[in-house]
């Protein structure tokens, strides 16, 4: 027997094994077991979304032998056949063939006639923008007033090419195109079903290039499934999607982050040597700067994220709001020079260069160093983890500079204004113990976090006050400094919102002043990354010092897909650094 392709053989037989549109679902499953049956259907949506398979679940509903009702019984012959697509009363046409007039009239020549073998007969006639006027104006008496016998399912991606006339008799359903998030969760149920081993990643990227169509989707994989031999791994789908390796892009946004040219050159020119589409590589580094962006404005978002949660996080740690915003809008208008461009590499080379030469003049020393007669800043927080496809340099106490000249030296700064631990406990990665605050006079840099977590304080107004620092206690006014950059999320209620959670908390009275400036300590926010990324970093040097893991690197040239490792949170690690 031939092969048959995923998607068809994949294709829901009923209501239930639909992917999404919850919305029509819904509305049709209500009218049939009702039988408020209306005579025409209009189904609109992209491609692949689903519209010629619901209009033939609809014609399997109305026929089944059984009765009319939303889960048709799928074994009688009607619904045998309506599903092999040789059911005499559905009648599919396909209108982008059809659009004479003649050709409708005859079509319309039997409607009179009661249906041979089902108990309506169905008119399901796809992509029917496509009819001429003259066809438009033969079927609209028709599709008014049917026989009580004739059930009318139109289809089309194009509804704004359908008089209003024949919009007018038809109940409309739009279809939705899928999240990735649908199309990847069923991908994943497809392949196992089939037994074929596949990998996350590889299905994400395969959601993302099917823009919302689940049949595109399934074709992907079909072919993914041919290229890597049976399985579906996530290298060999890059490489069949024509998209840049993300270890390329992780690494050139690195040099954008570290404002090191050369080292973007160097990624480049081995994009270069693999044959790499820079149009999609700058519309793939602009997809990388929104997430980051994302991750500054709204840190919760980065629950959202499926991978890369941990670079997106360091990144946006590391990277001031208007350099991202700079080196978005700087990206936006290289895509569109690349075309005037003497060719795509110059014209990516050229859009990077921008963003590093237009890059505020503001030095690592400025960003860290703390004024005269100020407060000495928090610990800084790490960069998230590197995996760099070109050769990994040597950690720096400042970020590398454009010029590619060695930084001045600097005082390291000393440790945050937190109470110590003791010296026998004291290690490298160890946290001293802060006591909580009972009253708000004890609310200060090195307890803040732990108050925040006793706070019922939702949506923004917790996203500023995690971007925040004590910066004294005045009577029953708290003095907050929010963190340079973060002003954008600071509206004029949040003050307000923060005072009666730490009022409710405490039992008392409180004011809350608010500016925005440098803290003189590591904020929520920032704690929350460093401890996420030192999980990271703790459980990649784990694996990296197996010994098995060791014997698989050197015998068979194996690669740790450090993005992957997920750091075990014990149950005591909410707590233990309080």
């Amino acid at each position: 027997m031939s092969y048959q392709v995923l998607a068809r053989r994949w294709r829901p037989q009923t209501f239930a094994q639909m992917v999404g549109q919850e919305h029509v679902l819904r509305a049709l499953v209500n009218a049939l077991e009702r039988q408020r049956l209306h005579h025409a259907y209009l189904l609109t949506g992209t491609r692949g979304v689903g519209k010629t398979t619901l209009a033939r679940l609809i014609a399997k509903c109305l026929n089944c032998e059984h009765g009319v009702s939303a889960t048709p019984c799928g074994e009688c012959a009607a619904c045998r056949e309506i599903a092999e697509g040789r059911f005499v009363d559905l009648l599919e046409v396909d209108a982008a063939s059809r659009t004479k007039v003649e050709d409708t009239r005859e079509l319309l020549e039997n409607v009179q006639y009661a249906p041979a073998r089902g108990r309506f007969k169905v008119y399901l006639i796809d992509e029917v923008h496509m009819l001429s006027t003259h066809s438009f104006n033969a079927l609209l008496k028709t599709l008014e007033e049917p026989p009580p016998h004739v059930k009318f399912l139109l289809a089309t991606t194009d509804p704004q090419r359908l008089p209003a006339t024949v919009l007018s008799r038809c109940l409309q359903f739009h279809l939705k195109n899928l999240s990735p998030e649908q199309i990847a969760g069923h991908l994943a149920h497809v392949l196992q079903e089939e037994g074929i081993a596949f990998e996350e990643a590889a299905l994400w990227e395969l959601a993302a290039a099917a823009e919302g169509s689940m049949r595109d989707a399934l074709s992907l994989t079909d072919q993914a499934i041919a290229h890597c031999a049976g399985r579906v791994e996530a290298t060999a789908v890059t490489e069949m999607l024509g998209h840049v390796d993300r270890e390329m892009l992780r690494a050139l946004v690195d040099a954008l982050m570290g404002a090191d040219g050369a080292q973007a050159l160097d990624v480049i020119a081995t994009m270069a040597a693999h044959g790499s589409d820079f149009e999609r590589a700058l519309s793939d580094l602009l997809a990388l700067l929104h997430r980051v962006a994302l991750a500054q404005a709204v840190p919760a978002t980065l629950a959202a994220l499926h991978t890369e949660r941990e670079r997106i996080a360091g990144w946006a740690q590391q990277a001031a709001p208007a350099d991202v915003q700079l080196y978005y809008q700087i990206g936006l208008a290289g895509r569109r020079d690349l075309a005037q461009a003497p060719d795509m590499r110059s014209g990516f080379e050229m859009a990077l260069l921008r963003m590093l030469a237009f890059r505020p003049a503001r030095t690592a020393e400025a960003r860290t160093a703390p004024a005269s007669g100020a407060a000495p800043p928090a610990t800084r927080v790490p960069p998230a983890v590197q995996e760099a496809v070109v050769p990994a340099k040597k950690p720096e106490p400042e970020v590398a500079r454009a010029s590619g000249a060695p930084p001045a030296p600097r005082v390291e700064p000393r440790p945050p204004p937190v109470v110590p631990a003791p010296p026998a406990a004291t290690t490298p990665s160890a946290t001293p113990v802060v006591a909580p605050a009972t009253r708000l006079a004890e609310v200060g840099a090195a307890n803040w976090h732990r108050v925040l977590d006793e706070l019922e304080l939702p949506g923004i107004a917790r996203s500023v006050a995690e971007h925040c620092v004590p910066e004294g206690v005045d009577g029953s006014t708290l003095q907050l400094v929010l963190q340079d950059g973060r002003e954008i999320l600071h509206q004029p209620q949040i003050d307000q919102r923060i005072a009666v959670a730490l009022a409710a908390r405490f039992g008392e009275a409180v004011t809350v002043m608010l500016r925005v400036g440098e803290p003189g300590a590591e904020t929520p926010a920032q704690r929350a990354t460093r401890r996420a990324a030192e999980r990271h970093s703790e459980a990649v040097a784990a694996i990296d010092a197996d010994a098995n893991v060791r014997l698989l690197v050197e015998r068979f040239a194996a690669r740790l897909h450090r993005d992957s490792i997920a750091a075990r949170t014990s149950a005591t690690d909410g707590s233990e650094d309080r």
